[in-house]
């Protein structure tokens, strides 16, 4: 059988790292990943799945929310991202949001966010770490709950922003003990699911793992694909660089 191609994308600075742990699951999971950077070439075959990354932050005018100072934009890949999804969410293509992913999936389907969780959750501690510290708890009878089959989970956090108004057709999948949006999925498409935390970096904890199999499995059950011109007459030209300064 021919392993589906699975579209991921990251930033331009420092991505790469990002995008050979995606790899690594993607292809345990038996599939391959093509890496997406806005103003690169986009790939010669039809992606299968898509995989929005983790990395800086939203740039808080699409959705409306407070500008802050000294953090680290993208615009160009926000707008990649958001052309990419304009195509792919009504088509059905699985989809799997991580960390700023899962934001952007929200913020695509008309939703907003917390520009910084320590500004609304003030007794939220201030947990960074790549290790699975954070508990969260799996809402039951989700998508989520059936692929993780753990409850309470212990993921990792590097992130300050998180969903707030959900978008179309979205629900609630998990949160952690202060109440903070761990995960959503669509309460209509087939595959469309977005974890706050980085289940790439988890690769030794099997129940992370099985979140790249469960796209990997939706991508091979899907009908739906994003050919190269689909792709091509989507995606916007790139926004010029913004200075803004990493966090």
């Amino acid at each position: 059988m021919t392993r589906p191609l699975i579209g991921v994308t990251t930033s331009r600075r420092g991505g790469w790292r990002s995008y050979l742990m995606h790899r690594l699951a993607i292809a345990r999971a038996g599939a391959r990943a093509t890496r997406l950077v806005s103003g690169q070439p986009l790939p010669a075959e039809p992606l299968c799945g898509l995989v929005i990354g983790g990395g800086d932050d939203i740039g808080a005018e699409i959705y409306g929310g407070q500008v802050l100072p000294d953090v680290r934009i993208d615009p160009a890949r926000d707008g990649l991202e958001l052309d990419l999804l304009k195509v792919a969410l009504p088509s059905g293509l699985p989809v799997l949001g991580i960390c700023r992913g899962s934001q952007m999936i929200n913020v695509a389907l008309g939703g907003t966010l917390h520009t910084d969780i320590y500004q609304v959750y003030e007794q939220a501690p201030k947990m960074r770490t790549v290790l699975p510290k954070k508990r969260v708890s799996i809402m039951p009878d989700t998508q989520l709950d059936r692929i993780l089959r753990c409850n309470p989970c212990h993921v990792n956090a590097l992130h300050h922003q998180s969903v707030d108004r959900l978008g179309r057709d979205l629900s609630i999948a998990a949160v952690d003990e202060i109440g903070i949006v761990q995960a959503i999925e669509s309460t209509t498409a087939p595959f469309l699911l977005g974890v706050q935390w980085h289940p790439e970096l988890l690769f030794w904890k099997a129940q992370q793992q099985r979140l790249f199999a469960a796209l990997v499995n939706a991508a091979r059950g899907s009908a739906s694909k994003l050919k190269p011109e689909t792709l091509a007459s989507a995606i916007r030209a790139p926004a010029a660089p913004d200075g803004g300064r990493a966090g």
